[in-house]
């Protein structure tokens, strides 16, 4: 009995490799907009130390922002202002947080060089207590690929 179960797994398994479908052929996919932007020519870490003057720079007036202390529940904003001191358009593709507390906006559209730009970063401090540290981490087409910032402050229940 044995042997004949094994026969029977041996049948299935040779049935189900059979009648396994092809993998789909891979596509290139070119890219398009402001994907050219994306490219961070210093992205390769394996290569030789990379020229890094011809990518985008992100150079804030500040990046820390200290709101001291608040009461809990209040809503605390803040504008970074940033320039680039970079050679090329500057684009942020994404910005988080590591709560939901925390919200970032940022320019959706590319920042010439020498232009300005900011990102505006709210805090809900609802349900939090004590020093809050929360950092924003941006994403761009720069070197390094992310930047981040922080609101930072107490927040005191009263």
């Amino acid at each position: 009995m044995l042997r004949f179960s094994f026969y029977i797994l041996l049948l299935a398994g040779i049935w189900s490799c059979a009648d396994a479908p092809e993998p789909d052929p891979v596509m290139e996919v070119k890219p398009t907009g402001n994907a050219s932007l994306i490219r961070n020519p210093v992205a390769d870490a394996s290569a030789a130390p990379a020229d890094t003057s011809a990518v985008a720079r992100m150079t804030f007036e500040e990046n820390e922002f200290q709101f001291g202390e608040v009461k809990e529940g209040a809503i605390v904003r803040h504008t970074f202002r940033f320039t680039n001191t970079g050679r090329t358009p500057l684009l942020i593709t994404d910005a988080r947080s590591t709560c939901g507390c925390t919200v970032p906006s940022y320019p959706e559209q590319p920042i010439a060089p020498g232009a300005s730009g900011t990102v505006e970063v709210v805090f809900n401090t609802a349900h939090k207590y004590g020093r809050q540290r929360k950092p924003v981490t941006l994403t761009a087409n720069t070197y390094p690929s992310m930047t981040t910032i922080y609101v930072d402050g107490t927040v005191i229940n009263e």
